[in-house]
């Protein structure tokens, strides 16, 4: 087993093998790459949310707020995204999931690529104490991943 493996398993993650998905660390973070620069990915992302009907909440430039205090950033977003009919259930099992929800997904410029991230749900489920909660995770983190990989144009 790998390192990466045993950390996943040591946190009580349910590690999932999606093709083309990696899992940027032990702190259940999954990771799409693309070749496209950010503004590419910037319009896939936000037409693939609107086709699946994602309400868009907010767009966080993080390389504009750092210039604001004379820092700088590579090109990165934060993208809050979601749908009240899936996020609400796992609220009302949670109340600390408001902490998590609506979903975010960060798009970011690094080492030539552009890479898009978010919170694997299984995660989000074990940080909040889910277990007990009949709720469909497997689905959440297949469209997830569907909206990173129409993001990253694969």
């Amino acid at each position: 087993m790998s390192m990466l493996a045993r950390g996943v398993a040591g946190l009580g993650v349910t590690a999932l093998c999606v093709a083309g998905v990696a899992v940027a660390n032990g702190h259940g973070i999954e990771q799409r790459e693309s070749a496209d620069g950010i503004e590419m990915v910037d319009q896939r992302l936000r037409e693939t949310l609107e086709a699946r009907g994602m309400t868009l909440v907010t767009v966080i430039d993080h390389k504009a707020n750092a210039a604001n205090v004379d820092r700088e950033l590579p090109p990165t977003r934060t993208y809050v995204f979601g749908n009240p009919d899936v996020g609400t259930p796992m609220m009302q099992c949670q109340g600390s999931m408001a902490l998590d929800l609506p979903q975010k997904m960060v798009v970011r410029e690094a080492d030539g690529s552009t890479l898009i991230e978010w919170n694997h749900p299984e995660y989000l489920a074990e940080r909040h104490g889910l277990a007990d909660c009949e709720l469909p995770l497997d689905k959440v983190a297949d469209a997830l991943t569907a909206i990173a990989t129409d993001a990253a144009g694969q």
